[in-house]
């Protein structure tokens, strides 16, 4: 009789265990699709009835509906990515789910392994202030690097910056050159498909010096000009005055001995990864993942948003300019370490063409491209979207307002990538009608 006892505990506990398993799905996951060991990730949205489950999954901007079946611990979803059917197959352990994919087309078949997790729930009741200090700095912008540290929306982050040299705020050489960056900070809840706003409260100087050269960067000058004065590139120190907020070089020619400079904190190169099928990016250069935009509006109180192509974002910051002039026409600008703090957050399914900035007074995109010429356009066209989008404008109403409000600054030209910034005076759009 207790042999028989027991044996009746243990069909119930089997059968309360598959009923647990079956209710696994509801909720948000994060899917990951492998395909020849390349991983994509997409925001899973999964409700179970019964053995029945729907749901909708997050891809290239929209919403596609899912349907399947669960029991016993196995798992059946199917959906259709406009003529291609996708059915994915496995089962339900441990919290996550794994299996097999096929991906049918009118012309062509691909097939794969899946797996997903429930996205983190365990969000702080109240934003945190976190903080972090870094013993190791970053090259490239890149979704290989284990993240430093994971963080809510709304957290606020403060750690510090080496220059572009590689030294720190005690004058060590902790890197090479070439930009190194801390990070990344892994954002929670951020899905490929999502933007990141990175609001920047406070940089601060942590040295009392800085570095730039003395030469004219060749996109800047015209032939004439270049042939009958020969660019020296002399590195030029300053001394960065922190309680008066100014710079002035060091050993000065008699022509410079009082000339200062106001000091205007920004940082140069501020990204997220790239996407699965993308190649890490080098910091020195620059793209629709930000990376080396050495634009002098990212400074304090400015927010930039950034297309986020990884799960997490994988945020990295630094490059950090005690001052720079439009165009870093210099090659570098006023170089230095810097304390940094911001804040993050994440608006979901929302796609922007190119980076954007936002401050008390303007809103401003970002055209990055090998020529002036095709970053007025992106830039410009950039805006145009924006504006389209957030106010429900036509082309023709968007245009009526970029032809009469546009500003543009000409943000860097000394890298491979040139930058134009378009703007609008945040004044001239307070009579439209923001898009519900």
């Amino acid at each position: 009789m207790k042999t028989f006892f027991c044996f009746l505990m243990l069909l119930g506990c089997i059968s309360s265990s598959a009923q647990q398993t079956d209710q696994l799905p509801n909720g948000e996951w994060q899917l990951t699709s492998i395909e020849l060991k390349i991983p994509s990730a997409e925001r899973l949205m999964l409700t179970v009835s019964g053995s029945q489950v729907s749901g909708t999954l997050y891809r290239d901007g929209n919403r596609i509906a899912v349907s399947g079946n669960v029991e016993h611990g196995n798992i059946r979803l199917v959906f259709k990515d406009g003529d291609e059917e996708n059915i994915y197959v496995g089962t339900i352990s441990n919290g996550t789910m794994s299996g097999t994919y096929t991906a049918t087309g009118k012309d062509q078949k691909s097939s794969g392994e899946w797996n997903a997790r429930r996205a983190a729930t365990d969000k702080p009741a109240q934003p945190r202030t976190v903080d972090f200090r870094p013993t190791e700095f970053h090259r490239t912008l890149s979704a290989d690097v284990p993240p430093v540290m994971r963080i809510w929306p709304g957290d606020t982050v403060r750690t510090s910056s080496v220059d572009a040299g590689g030294q720190d705020e005690k004058s060590v050489q902790r890197v090479a050159g070439g930009n190194p960056l801390t990070g990344p900070f892994y954002v929670e809840g951020a899905m490929p498909g999502d933007v990141l706003a990175i609001t920047i409260k406070h940089l601060r100087i942590n040295r009392d010096w800085a570095e730039s050269d003395s030469g004219l960067v060749s996109r800047a000058l015209t032939i004439d000009y270049a042939a009958a004065n020969k660019q020296k590139w002399d590195t030029t120190r300053w001394h960065l005055d922190a309680e008066n907020q100014v710079a002035t070089l060091e050993n000065a020619p008699a022509s410079l001995k009082g000339f200062s400079l106001p000091l205007h904190p920004m940082l140069g190169c501020v990204g997220v990864a790239p996407g699965p099928y993308s190649a890490p990016l080098s910091t020195q250069d620059s793209g629709d993942l930000g990376g080396n935009m050495d634009f002098s509006g990212i400074s304090e109180r400015s927010t930039l948003y950034l297309q986020v192509n990884q799960p997490g974002g994988l945020l990295y910051v630094g490059d950090a300019h005690a001052r720079q002039g439009d165009g870093e026409l210099n090659g570098n600008a006023l170089e230095t370490s810097m304390d940094i703090e911001f804040t993050v957050a994440v608006e979901r399914e929302k796609s922007i063409d190119s980076p954007r900035v936002e401050n008390a007074d303007y809103v401003m995109t970002m055209g990055l491209a090998g020529s002036l010429d095709s970053a007025f356009r992106e830039a410009t066209s950039a805006m145009a979207k924006w504006l389209q989008a957030d106010y429900k404008l036509s082309a023709s109403e968007a245009a009526i307002v970029l032809g009469t409000s546009m500003e543009y600054n000409i943000s860097e030209v000394a890298d491979r990538n040139v930058g134009v910034v378009a703007k609008i005076r945040k004044s001239m759009l307070s009579a439209l009608i923001p898009a519900k």
